[in-house]
């Protein structure tokens, strides 16, 4: 199903809809995007998660599952057995190498305490703030592609606002689908251009939207 937007002021009521709860992606499925190295930490795990192929859902579970198991942050997740993780993430539904994600995680968590204290505050710090530097430093971690920084980058952008725009594969699949634009300029540019965190709000319902699959309720 295929629905072009074309009038500006239809554009930007279906915006208000999308973004007008006030939460991103993550929020919207329990998790806090504040500024502080546990919350950074368990956005970058469920980033690392998402990325994987497979249902959403289980890696909605697994990124919980994480935290509610006592690792909710890197130094406490660095610390964590190898067949602890396998364990946790196998009954948070986790499918295929199991064991492999485990030393994923494992391998990020013991990175960012090494590199940063275990705070990726400190990696935008290293980065003097500068959104193409944040994304190498990023990339540069166990388990973060540009996929995974994409995911990552696109909620903390209400916080880390020298990234924005960003906007994730799906997010511009449904913005496409929705006839709101083709890029995160775009989208940005619909939500006032400096205003990172509606747009964070805005980008983050579209990736829900596609992948709930959820097209002919928006449309209505």
């Amino acid at each position: 199903m295929t629905s072009v937007t074309t009038r500006t002021e239809d554009r930007k009521r279906l915006v208000r809809r999308l973004a007008g709860g006030g939460r991103g992606f993550a929020e919207q499925y329990g998790f806090r995007v504040t500024n502080n190295p546990s919350s950074l930490f368990q956005l970058l795990c469920l980033a690392v998660l998402l990325a994987r192929r497979g249902d959403f859902r289980r890696a909605l579970d697994a990124a919980h599952a994480l935290p509610g198991n006592g690792w909710d942050s890197a130094a406490r997740l660095a610390r964590s057995r190898h067949a602890d993780r396998v364990r946790v993430l196998r009954e948070a539904g986790q499918r295929g190498d199991v064991a492999a994600l485990a030393d994923v995680l494992g391998d990020l968590a013991r990175t960012v305490v090494d590199c940063y204290r275990g705070d990726l505050r400190r990696l935008r710090a290293s980065a003097g703030h500068d959104p193409a530097r944040e994304r190498a430093l990023l990339t540069a971690l166990p388990g973060v592609d540009d996929q995974v920084a994409d995911l990552f980058l696109r909620e903390t952008q209400a916080l880390w606002r020298e990234v924005a725009p960003v906007a994730d594969r799906r997010a511009l699949v449904a913005a496409r689908r929705l006839g709101l634009g083709r890029s995160a300029d775009d989208l940005a540019e619909l939500t006032g251009g400096g205003e990172s965190e509606r747009l964070a709000w805005l980008v983050g319902a579209l990736a829900r939207v596609d992948l709930e699959r959820r097209y002919a309720e928006v449309i209505t």
